[in-house]
């Protein structure tokens, strides 16, 4: 039945991008669908591999019965996309649910390129995670330099594939088919949502709101006296206009996760409750999750479907530094009498969750 529903939806979105896109084929605009009594939600992410919190931040929007995932959007970020969307569909099958449609999207960032970001790094010191452009090292099968290239798959390869939209009209026909009721939820670089706010300017005002996972402040001390890797805001800095175009669209909300994302671990003793299920799902969390990594994209994911996790948070306005200068690719936020009003939205940022009960619910998740 699941696989009739996602068929049926899958040639629908078919139908109806032309109107995405403004194209004449489709005769108008989509039409919408009726009102659901779930939680629709369109998941935009860079899917490093298994065992990282991207991939494992899928667990939630698959396992939460008050979720209908209608689709996926990958990007490239902390890997190239081709190999990130192998990575993807081969754990939907691991998952037991191949038939969420997955379609790839920007392969790089709107402005910012290889050359330019080393260029940077002379001026104002080394970003060690630089994601899809990590240079090769032993034991990484990092290649910044071939896009294209797909190591083997140590989880196995997938057998199914992705869907023949791009992410961006992807988006677009998901929102206008559904007007008013799907959450955007982004832990990547923000390229695949730029560009569909580019093709779609009424986007924001029809979807329902925008999570995204980034924003971090004030995060200098954290980079020196703890793990760099984890106090660097790498979804805005690989692609800071991307995350400018963003932030500055009249969205109905804009959530943030900031800071909070790299509160909550992965610990051994969650792996071991996990694993005792002895699920597909369970096994293959065991078998890759990376220990002592924050639980980053799964936190994000959990707080868009679930607002109650939320414990505090800070409403502020928010932009990207797009000057060339040490702060370039940084979240900045102003008090609104303070604010260049210059296109920079409300935001909420979340600064205290539930950990106990997002660890809870997590783990039960994970062992289905």
């Amino acid at each position: 039945m699941m696989k009739l529903v996602h068929a049926a939806r899958a040639a629908a979105l078919v139908l109806s991008l032309g109107a995405a896109s403004g194209g004449a084929a489709s005769g108008g605009a989509a039409v919408p669908a009726a009102a659901s009594d779930k939680t629709l939600v369109y998941f935009d992410n860079d899917f490093l591999g298994p065992g990282q919190s991207n991939i494992q931040a899928m667990i939630p929007l698959l396992r939460d019965p008050k979720v209908e995932l209608l689709g996926v959007g990958v990007v490239t970020g902390d890997a190239w996309l081709q190999e990130e969307t192998r990575h993807l569909l081969r754990f939907l099958e691991v998952a037991g649910q191949p038939d969420v449609p997955v379609a790839k999207g920007a392969e790089m960032p709107l402005l910012r390129t290889q050359g330019e970001m080393r260029a940077w790094e002379q001026r104002y010191g080394a970003i060690p995670w630089k994601g899809a452009w990590n240079a090769p090292r032993p034991g990484r099968a990092y290649h910044p330099d071939d896009p294209a290239l797909v190591p083997p798959l140590p989880e196995g390869e997938p057998r199914i594939a992705a869907v023949p939209e791009d992410a961006a009209h992807l988006l677009i026909s998901l929102v206008r088919a559904h007007p008013g009721e799907v959450t955007v939820i982004t832990a990547g670089p923000l390229t695949n949502i730029a560009l569909a706010l580019r093709l779609a300017p009424d986007l924001p005002s029809l979807a329902k709101e925008i999570v995204v996972e980034g924003g971090g402040l004030d995060l200098a001390v954290a980079r020196v006296t703890g793990n760099t890797d984890y106090a660097t805001d790498f979804n805005f800095l690989f692609d800071p206009e991307a995350a400018h175009i963003v932030l500055t669209a009249p969205w109905r909300k804009i959530t943030v996760m900031g800071n909070v994302t790299g509160s909550v671990k992965v610990t051994p003793e969650l792996v071991g409750q996990v694993a005792s299920a002895g699920t597909p799902l369970a096994r293959y969390f065991h078998d890759y999750a990376k220990v002592g990594q924050p639980l980053w994209d799964e936190l994000t994911t959990a707080v868009a479907i679930d607002r109650s996790l939320v414990t505090e948070e800070l409403v502020a306005r928010m932009d990207i530094d797009l000057l060339p200068g040490p702060a370039y690719g940084t979240a900045q936020i102003w008090k609104d009498e303070f604010a260049p009003h210059q296109g920079e939205q409300t935001v909420h940022i979340v600064q205290k969750v539930d950990t106990a009960r997002f660890l809870s619910v997590f783990t039960a998740q994970a062992r289905k």
